[in-house]
C-alpha cells in the first residue's frame, strides 16, 4: 500500500518526455518548414513539377521502391509483426523536412527537393494510409487495425503544408522582411531540431543501446537501398539525381512518430522502437552522404 503513490507518481512522470518531445517535435518541425520556405523562391517550387518524367519517378521510388524493398527485407530478416509495422510506417511516408537541407549539403536542386517533398506531404495524406493498410494486413492479417486519417493529414498540414506555405508567401511579397528574419529563423530551426534529437536519445538511449548487430544491419541496408533508388530514379542531371537520392533515403520521422504513437495498437510496442531507431539512422547517414557529395562535387567543380 505505501508504494503505491510512487508508482504513480513514476508512471505519471514518465508520460511527461513524451509529451515534451512530442511539443518540441511539432515547433521544430513547424519552424523548420518556416526556415525552408523563406530561403527558396516561389518560383523555384513551382519549376519542380516540370518536366513530369521526374516527379514520376520521385514518385515510383518514394511510393513503390522503397516499400518494396522494406517488405523483402523484413522477410529475410524476419522481423516480428510490431518491427515489421515500424518500419512500414516509415517506408509509406516519405517527404522528411530535412530533406531540402540534405539536399544543399549534397549541393542538388534544392528548389527542385521542396518542390518535390511539398508534392510528397500532399500526396501522403492519401497514398500513405492507404499504402500502410495493405502492407500492415501483410504483417498482421489477424489483427484489426485502426489508421487514423484524420490525424494523418492533421499532421502533415499543421506540422508541413501550412508553414512552408507561410514561408513562401513572406519570401514573395515581403523580400525586406524576408532578409531580416531568414537567418534567425533558420538558426533557431537548426538549434530546436539539435536539441530534439539529443532530448530523443537520451531518453531512448537504454532501448537503442539494446538493439542487436543484426537489427543495425537491416537498417543499414534498407538506408543504401533508399539512397540507390533515388540516385538511380533521378536521371542524368546530377544536381536532380543527388536531391532525390539523399531526400529518397530520409523518410518523415515525424508523421511516422505521429502514427506509431497515435494507434493504440503500436502505442508502447517495438513499433516505436523500431520508427525512433531508423529515423536516427535515416538523419544522420543522410545528412552524412549529403556532405560527402557535397565534397565530392565541389572538388569535381574546382579547376
Amino acid at each position: 500500500m505505501g508504494t503505491t503513490p510512487k508508482l504513480r507518481t513514476r508512471r505519471k512522470n514518465a508520460v511527461e518526455p513524451a509529451e515534451f518531445i512530442a511539443l518540441l517535435n511539432v515547433i521544430a518541425l513547424v519552424t523548420f518548414m518556416l526556415a525552408m520556405g523563406l530561403e527558396v523562391k516561389f518560383a523555384a517550387v513551382t519549376g519542380s513539377v516540370s518536366p513530369v518524367h521526374r516527379v514520376v519517378m520521385g514518385l515510383l521510388a518514394n511510393y513503390a521502391l522503397v516499400p518494396v524493398v522494406t517488405v523483402a527485407l523484413l522477410y529475410l530478416f524476419q522481423a516480428n509483426p510490431m518491427v515489421s509495422a515500424g518500419f512500414l510506417i516509415l517506408a509509406v511516408c516519405p517527404g522528411a523536412p530535412f530533406g531540402p537541407k540534405a539536399a544543399s549539403l549534397a549541393k542538388g536542386d534544392t528548389g527542385w527537393a521542396i518542390g518535390m517533398m511539398v508534392i510528397l506531404a500532399g500526396l501522403s495524406a492519401i497514398l500513405s494510409p492507404a499504402l500502410l493498410g495493405l502492407l500492415l494486413a501483410w504483417v498482421a492479417p489477424e489483427s484489426e487495425l485502426n489508421i487514423d486519417y484524420v490525424a494523418i493529414v492533421r499532421t502533415l498540414l499543421v506540422t508541413q503544408l501550412l508553414p512552408l506555405a507561410a514561408g513562401l508567401a513572406i519570401h514573395h511579397w515581403l523580400p525586406k522582411l524576408t532578409d531580416k528574419i531568414v537567418k534567425p529563423v533558420s538558426l533557431t530551426a537548426n538549434i530546436m531540431l539539435l536539441a530534439l534529437v539529443g532530448i530523443i536519445l537520451a531518453v531512448q538511449f537504454e532501448t537503442l543501446a539494446a538493439i542487436r548487430l543484426r537489427g543495425w544491419t537491416g537498417m543499414a541496408l534498407l538506408f543504401v537501398a533508399s539512397l540507390a533508388i533515388g540516385w538511380v530514379c533521378g536521371g542524368t542531371e546530377g544536381a536532380i539525381r543527388r536531391a532525390l537520392a539523399v531526400t529518397t533515403s530520409c523518410r518523415n520521422a515525424a508523421v511516422s512518430l505521429a502514427i506509431v504513437t497515435g494507434t493504440s495498437h503500436f502505442a508502447g510496442t517495438e513499433a516505436v522502437t523500431a520508427v525512433v531507431a531508423f529515423a536516427f539512422v535515416s538523419i544522420f547517414a543522410t545528412l552524412a552522404c549529403g556532405a560527402l557529395l557535397g565534397k565530392l562535387t565541389r572538388e569535381r567543380s574546382d579547376p
